[in-house]
């Protein structure tokens, strides 16, 4: 992991003490609520539907088990006993006193962590695998270019004051694990013919209101210009997004307009101009010092196999379970990636109690070199586990409930937290993520198979729900909660925008609804082995419209 250096250190505590200090004056009645927004919003204090909220930034999606302790610690001492794993691996607090927010910040810089940047018309937390640096198919760990790009940009002078929030994404492997074409730049990581490491450029993705597919504007662009072509695209897109409409400013609507092939032609004419004149190339040695941080740990040599494991998996159907869900394949022989799941029968997505905060530290201390993941799917994993060792891990989640071995089933719900906290919402998400969980919980997941199921509250998708499978969006229909059904939508290295079937469905008709998509699945698909995104592709979105209207 990265280590803050002093600069980092003072940078962070000069924050905090700023943040201490308008605090006061707030609290004072010196500043009025309008005067402060800007101000907290700096530091990723929201105002939601009932108290402020506190969004922490997890760089990259990894954390060490002293800062996971800490965030425990924040959710007993701060908020009510426990935090909410985000889309775009944050961690949010619900409940915090806005007097005791400076104390919290103060907790987090303690342990290398702050809330900057996770609001604002800036640059937001850059986001990665949560495999990165193990998986088996990585082409290289991008987690060190998320670092980069993290020091680059944070408080950047030209880049504070966007016409919109704006989200980077970075991915290491063939498959994308990290959504990157519904980022605003995605970094896939490639190498070139000459066997070069490089990048290739997605610009112009993002859900919300207009949801759309980052466009390629390169193929290959060399490592030690990662900042210099970053830079070109945020200048055109700082120069040209729009600022007199914020459901218009994101710069995928500015690419939308011009088309691709444009911006493509400004963004290289404008790295042509200013990449021997700014001292933005990165260092092939400075590349190799960021990436030091993130090196693999020594792990002891193993048996490809488990014994202990393969013995454990046929006599427990439970663990079966688990483990054909939820453990990955690991780039070193004889080790596993192991995703803890955040998505209980009944339980609500992405929140972990204190307790579990802490039990799974304690697990990373002792199997997992004291490191985690925070998925986007809102899930967290344990990325360097011995295969001897899992039972023992799978036996301690057990008794923190956390043992759930539903990944990529329809099940491991992604949802945003909705009306239930949210004052942009238009309806929950939580509760229906409660009952469909409720629904097809256990054994019926299981012989579903494969399929994602992503719910947003409102049309600004923080449940990501334009690709999922099922997509689920919250309305209000006069007053009343309503749900739009989307279908085929993903957002792997094949993404896709879902389909709206038709009318919305009540609160009441919803996981039925669901119900009547899956059921239609199951008689349409050819075999077990055909999973649910490759049938609707195979047959089309009228099957399931049928299916949910036919009696309407």
């Amino acid at each position: 992991m990265y280590r803050y250096d002093q600069f980092d250190a003072q940078f962070v505590a000069d924050r905090v003490a700023q943040f201490r200090d308008q605090v006061a004056r707030r609290l004072s009645g010196a500043i009025d609520e309008e005067q402060f927004k800007p101000l907290r919003l700096m530091n990723g204090v929201y105002l939601q539907l009932h108290a402020y909220m506190l969004r922490v930034a997890i760089p990259y999606g990894t954390l060490s088990s002293t800062q996971l302790r800490k965030l425990a610690f924040i959710a007993r001492r701060f908020d009510k006993g426990y935090g909410h794993f985000t889309t775009r691996q944050n961690i949010q607090f619900n409940w915090p006193a806005l007097a005791d927010c400076p104390d919290i910040l103060a907790e987090l810089a303690s342990v290398e962590m702050h809330a900057i940047q996770t609001s604002g018309n800036c640059i937001r937390n850059v986001t990665a695998d949560h495999f990165s640096g193990v998986a088996a198919d990585e082409i290289e760990d991008p987690r060190p270019y998320g670092e980069i790009l993290r020091q680059w940009s944070s408080l950047h002078p030209e880049f504070s004051f966007l016409p919109r929030k704006f989200k980077i994404a970075v991915n290491g492997s063939a498959h994308d694990r990290a959504a990157l074409r519904v980022h605003d730049i995605g970094y896939q990581i490639v190498r070139n013919e000459a066997g070069e490491v490089g990048f290739a450029v997605y610009v112009g993705g993002g859900l919300g209101r207009t949801p759309l597919i980052a466009h390629k504007i390169r193929d290959f662009l060399p490592r030690e210009d990662l900042l210099s072509y970053t830079n070109s695209i945020l200048r055109i897109y700082n120069l040209e997004g729009r600022r007199d409409n914020k459901y218009k400013a994101r710069i995928k609507i500015l690419v939308g307009e011009k088309g691709a092939d444009a911006i493509r032609a400004e963004v290289e004419e404008d790295f042509a101009k200013h990449r021997d004149v700014d001292p933005l190339h990165l260092p092939a040695e400075e590349i190799e010092r960021i990436r030091a941080y993130f090196a693999t740990p020594d792990l002891a040599p193993r048996p490809a196999t488990s014994a202990k494991l393969d013995a454990r998996k046929a006599a427990d159907p439970a663990f079966r379970s688990f483990i054909e869900h939820n453990l990955a394949a690991h780039k070193i022989p004889g080790y596993g990636i192991l995703t803890i799941s955040l998505k209980p029968e009944g339980g609500i997505p992405g929140d972990a109690t204190a307790e579990q905060m802490e039990a799974v530290a304690d697990l990373a201390e002792t199997y997992s070199r004291s490191e985690i993941r925070v998925a986007h799917e809102q899930n967290l994993v344990l990325p360097y586990v011995a295969l001897d060792d899992v039972p023992a891990i799978f036996d301690a989640l057990v008794k923190q409930g956390l043992a759930t071995g539903n990944t990529g089933l329809i099940t491991d719900i992604i949802a945003c937290p909705g009306l239930d906290y949210c004052a942009l919402a238009t309806a929950r998400s939580i509760p229906v993520a409660q009952r469909l969980s409720e629904r097809f919980a256990g054994k019926r997941a299981e012989d579903i198979g494969h399929m994602t199921v992503n719910i947003s509250g409102c049309i600004n998708a923080c449940g990501h729900h334009h690709v999922g499978h099922i997509g689920i969006l919250g309305l209000d229909k006069s007053g009343v909660e309503a749900y739009q059904i989307t279908l085929g939508g993903t957002a792997d290295e094949e993404c896709t925008i879902g389909e709206i079937t038709g009318r919305s469905f009540s609160s009441e008709e919803i996981v039925d609804a669901v119900d009547r998509i899956v059921e239609t699945y199951l008689k349409l698909r050819q075999g077990q082995e055909e999973d649910f995104i490759t049938a609707f592709r195979r047959v089309g979105i009228a099957p399931f419209k049928e299916a949910l209207y036919a009696s309407a």
